[in-house]
């Protein structure tokens, strides 16, 4: 297939573009600037110069590609509609990357017991996202409903997302966040006490369900995404151990937003965002990748 992929040159875009390519699969990826243009360029994506706010640019580019996978921004609704406008009655996939804070909660750091499993966009169901969410589960809605409109739209909604990216991006952003304070301060900390947890999955095994969503996935899918969950304190406890620093500490709400802003820090590092992907394993889903934990204590070094 010509696929065209929003995000060509970010850590989720340039991964699934690579993993794409590696099916035989051609690259058409959105990039802003001259130096993502070369750097996607060198892994053999051809580049298009232009940003979400091109909604021209994006139709053409959706018309003239046999699918769509939409990687580099889970809010921005313009651009969405721009794209499935332009796909609409041609049955062609349309891949929207969304993300599971969509389901967090504002704990600041206290545990909770609720999970969710893709079914959450079912009809019946009466999970209620926080209204700093609402717009992404509402985009996320529009989407699936582009089933409707002759589009085979896919949303796939990962959670903490680790590992060595695959294309110009090396990092994604919660778990570096966290090393990157604790590297700067000499100290691992989590936002409030820690205990709140989060699914994660490997970039790789993510990568692997675009591809099999791209294969067969049927209009109006939902897919979580996630092998394994840890919670934060046992996330900085692992980056501590890696680091060899003294014991991970609980830092103070309004510290951690101070440093972080408030949106990362509640919905990103102080949340709940727990995970079944029962859609993806129905769909024939393996993921490899199983410890977090493990992961870091292998790749995560003290600096030199």
């Amino acid at each position: 297939m010509n696929v065209f992929l929003t995000g060509a040159n970010g850590y989720i875009g340039g991964s699934v573009a690579v993993r794409l390519m590696a099916d035989g699969h051609r690259i058409r990826g959105l990039v802003r600037s001259p130096q993502a243009a070369g750097a996607v360029r060198a892994i053999a994506i051809e580049p298009v110069t232009g940003t979400l706010a091109d909604t021209a640019l994006l139709a053409r580019e959706a018309q003239r590609a046999d699918a769509v996978v939409n990687a580099a921004d889970s809010d921005d609704r313009a651009a969405v509609e721009a794209m499935l406008a332009a796909l609409a009655g041609s049955g062609k996939p349309f891949i929207h990357t969304s993300g599971s804070s969509v389901v967090a909660d504002d704990a600041r750091g206290a545990a909770s017991v609720a999970v969710f499993d893709d079914s959450i966009h079912d009809a019946g169901s009466d999970w209620t996202p926080t209204a700093d969410k609402k717009a992404r589960a509402d985009l996320d809605r529009a989407i699936l409903a582009g089933a409707s409109q002759g589009v085979r739209a896919v949303v796939i909604c990962p959670p903490l997302i680790y590992g060595h990216g695959l294309g110009p991006e090396r990092d994604s952003r919660q778990l570096p966040t966290l090393v990157a304070q604790a590297r700067a301060s000499g100290i691992a900390r989590h936002a409030g006490p820690g205990r709140n947890v989060w699914s994660n999955v490997h970039i790789e095994d993510l990568v692997d369900l675009y591809a099999l969503a791209l294969a067969k996935a049927a209009p109006g899918t939902f897919l979580f995404a996630e092998n394994g969950e840890a919670a934060f304190r046992d996330l900085t406890a692992a980056i501590a151990r890696a680091l060899r620093l003294g014991p991970a500490q609980d830092w103070p709400i309004d510290e951690a937003v101070a440093a972080w802003g408030r949106g990362r820090t509640l919905y990103a590092q102080a949340s709940n965002s727990r995970i079944r992907a029962t859609h993806a394993r129905a769909l024939g889903w393996t993921p490899r990748h199983g410890s977090i934990l493990a992961w870091i204590e292998r790749n995560v070094a003290p600096s030199p």
